[in-house]
Formats: C-alpha cells, sequence, structure tokens
C-alpha cells in the first residue's frame, strides 16, 4: 500500500465545532444548502460542523440550549453569535453581558474553546445604546481571555445586494463572503 493510500485511509476527522447563532446563521430566508455555515463545511471537510442556531434566538435561549448541546456535539470549538435579538429587543447591555458569561463559562468548563463573534445593533437604538452594547463583547474577550471576532454582518449590511428585503438578514449572495471571512477566525482560534 502507497504511503499515499495510507494517509488517505488514516485520515482523522477533528473535533467538532458547534455554531450556537440565531437567524443570521441558521439561514433564515436562505435554503439551508445555500448558508454560510454548509458553505463552511465544504471548505473545511477535516471538521464535523454542527449549527446549533436558531432564528429568533438570544442569549436567554442560547443559554438554555447549550448544556444538551455541548454534551452531545463535544465540541473542540464553539462560535457564539448571539445577540442581535436581545438588542432587537432592547434587552439592557447588563443581561446580555450576565447571559454571555454563563456562556463563556459553561463553554469553558466542558473544555471548548470559545469564538465570541461581536454583534451590533441598528443605529437607531442611539449611539449611547449602541456603545453599551458593542461595549459588552470586547469587555468579555478581555476578561476571559477569548477570541472576538469582529461583526461579520459590517460589509455584508451597507452593501443592498447582500441583504434581504427586510434589510436585516443577508441573502445568499452575501453566504460564501460571510464563510470566507469567519474561517481564518475559526482556524485562529484552534
Amino acid at each position: 500500500m502507497s504511503l499515499a493510500a495510507i494517509l488517505s485511509c488514516s485520515q482523522v476527522i477533528a473535533a467538532p465545532i458547534l455554531i450556537l447563532g440565531d437567524s443570521l446563521s441558521a439561514s433564515y430566508g436562505v435554503d439551508e444548502d445555500q448558508g454560510w455555515v454548509n458553505l463552511m463545511r465544504k471548505k473545511m471537510p477535516q471538521h464535523e460542523i454542527v449549527n446549533g442556531s436558531v432564528s429568533g434566538e438570544t442569549t436567554a435561549g442560547g443559554l438554555r440550549r447549550l448544556p444538551a448541546l455541548l454534551d452531545s456535539v463535544k465540541p473542540e470549538l464553539v462560535l457564539v453569535e448571539l445577540g442581535g435579538n436581545d438588542g432587537l429587543r432592547g434587552f439592557t447591555p447588563q443581561q446580555l453581558k450576565e447571559n454571555l458569561t454563563k456562556i463563556i463559562t459553561l463553554t469553558k468548563a466542558k473544555g471548548s474553546q470559545l469564538l465570541l463573534s461581536e454583534i451590533m445593533v441598528p443605529p437607531n437604538y442611539g449611539p449611547r445604546y449602541a456603545k453599551m452594547f458593542n461595549q459588552v463583547y470586547a469587555d468579555l474577550a478581555a476578561e476571559h481571555q477569548i477570541t472576538l471576532m469582529p461583526f461579520f454582518m459590517t460589509k455584508i449590511a451597507i452593501n443592498p445586494d447582500f441583504m434581504q428585503r427586510d434589510g436585516i438578514h443577508p441573502n445568499a449572495a452575501a453566504q460564501n463572503d460571510i464563510a470566507e471571512f469567519v474561517i481564518p477566525w475559526i482556524e485562529k482560534t484552534l
């Protein structure tokens, strides 16, 4: 048997990656096969990528579902993309921070690494709230010594060709760009 054959037969699948997010990660309004998480699966075949994202999810909902996901998936890395719905519902930055802190603590206690995605609220919420909201992510990254990934929607949201009619969710054309943005952050964190 050749060395190439031996290597291909013994190729090891890396530990799973769990995406814990909301509609931005759950392919809302886009065929699931075209969603960025599924595209990432094709670009990172060495990893099992589990999409634990749910449209409309808040940090409280993600926190409630996290223990079962951690037990069943046993992820090497958890990418947390939550908080947008907290902001849209006007939850306080303190509530956001408390829930994300518990998510981080639970994830680390299970031995998984964590990649936290920054989330930004729309400008109509006012600069004071937006600044306090965004600061939560920077503070948590520093306090828990975890990687903070910039919000992947920053450049997408300003391009109408990449947005659905609601002005909130990315369309199918944006999904590959999102996958290409996220992959290096995952690789850096692993």
